[in-house]
């Protein structure tokens, strides 16, 4: 019987190689399975490219509406961000990828799937990781862990002995992974951290100074956590975060330059442009500031943390972080509301903070004359401090 492969296929330089590498030592029909998670590809091209490096079959698989509404918006409700920086764009992709070449293998009946990361990236926990919950009795296939290419430039040199059309060069060799939510930059010229970035990497954001001299302003309107409008215009998960990416990317917002611990135990630095992940995170904290209680708050500060790391090393599908959904998808049943942005040369101010479900007093909050009885505080700091009390009393009575 003949065996088949489905490669989670990118039409970059790592799975290009892939495709004629796993063709020529696994004697095996290779199917592409290619995801739309809002790269802004010609997938027709992508397709063709697949076919020319060896696949017999392609399919593109449009992801976006569930990329947005079922793995990015979790997070956004979790507030999760890796070490106070990533945004988790790749990590968010990761999972859903996988899932589509689990289904696509299912489909065609494929004893093994394959993947394009490297041994030392985070990427392959988050691909294998998934695949084995999502089909234990799969095959897994890493080609950088079984071929003795070491290097980008061999697979450059691996693309041109074999014809192989790629879309990079040894001029330019850092690698590029573009969604919906993020683009990232690493590797080659990146990897100097005395240097500084090169303005022309970036392709979502224009430099701050770059930016419009007249601020703009929207306003982004919640409902149980989930942004639904820009400035009362509605649209759906994926299109507005591709309005929002525009509107912050035309203000120089959302630029992100970080050494970050990688899961396998090494730094790396990492660049990111996320412009409208940095303007929803800001917005949907601020309106949980206006719409949590503080004892939930301060707990969904440490669920976050956890959330976030979880999603960086790849478990997304673990019962863990099923389990704190349900207490996330609780936080947010107030968290309706809306906040107003002024977006200028990178920064984003808060304007106003509205919803009907605020638990903010301006008559309890405010030092002018209220209803409150400053005498109550009286009380209220004596049980309060009385633990410190007596342990100082008894010490000292030592």
């Amino acid at each position: 019987m003949n065996k088949k492969i489905v490669v989670a296929y990118s039409g970059g330089l790592d799975t290009s190689v892939i495709i004629k590498w796993l063709k020529d030592n696994y004697k095996c029909e290779i199917i592409a399975c290619i995801v739309d998670v809002g790269q802004k590809e010609n997938y027709e091209e992508i397709k063709k490219r697949a076919i020319l490096s060896g696949a017999s079959k392609s399919y593109v698989i449009d992801a976006k509406e569930e990329f947005a509404k079922d793995y990015i918006f979790p997070a956004l409700k979790a507030n999760a961000i890796y070490e106070g920086k990533y945004l988790l764009g790749t990590a968010l992709a990761r999972p859903l990828i996988a899932k589509k070449v689990i289904d696509i293998a299912n489909k065609e009946k494929a004893y093994a799937v394959a993947h394009g990361a490297t041994g030392k990236g985070n990427d392959q926990v988050r691909f294998e990781l998934s695949f084995r919950v999502l089909n234990p009795d799969i095959k897994i296939i890493a080609p950088w862990r079984e071929w003795n290419l070491k290097s980008r430039e061999d697979e450059i040199e691996y693309a041109k002995k074999h014809r192989i059309d790629i879309p990079v060069t040894t001029e330019k060799p850092y690698s590029t992974d573009a969604n919906l939510w993020h683009i990232s930059y690493e590797g080659g010229i990146l990897e100097n951290l005395d240097s500084s970035l090169p303005e022309d990497i970036f392709q979502l954001t224009v430099s701050p100074e770059k930016a419009p001299d007249k601020p703009t302003y929207i306003e982004l309107s919640f409902e149980k956590g989930i942004p639904v409008a820009i400035n009362t215009k509605t649209y759906s998960p994926a299109t507005l975060i591709e309005n929002l990416n525009r509107i912050g990317g035309r203000n120089g917002i959302g630029r992100i330059d970080i050494v970050e611990n990688r899961l396998i135990g090494m730094k790396a630095r990492n660049i990111y442009e996320c412009p409208a992940g940095t303007i929803l995170h800001i917005s949907h904290r601020e309106l949980e500031s206006l719409v949590l209680d503080r004892d939930t708050t301060h707990y969904k500060e440490l669920i976050a943390l956890k959330y976030a790391e979880l999603i960086y090393y790849g478990l997304w599908y673990s019962r863990l972080k099923m389990c704190f959904d349900n207490f996330i998808e609780k936080t947010q049943e107030y968290v309706t509301g809306s906040i107003k942005l002024k977006l200028y040369k990178g920064n984003i101010s808060i304007c106003s903070r509205k919803s009907k479900y605020s638990l903010y007093s301006k008559d309890l909050a405010t030092f002018d004359r209220s209803n409150y009885d400053h005498k109550d505080a009286t009380g209220f700091l004596k049980l309060f401090g009385l633990p410190l009390e007596i342990e100082s009393i008894l010490r000292k009575s030592k």
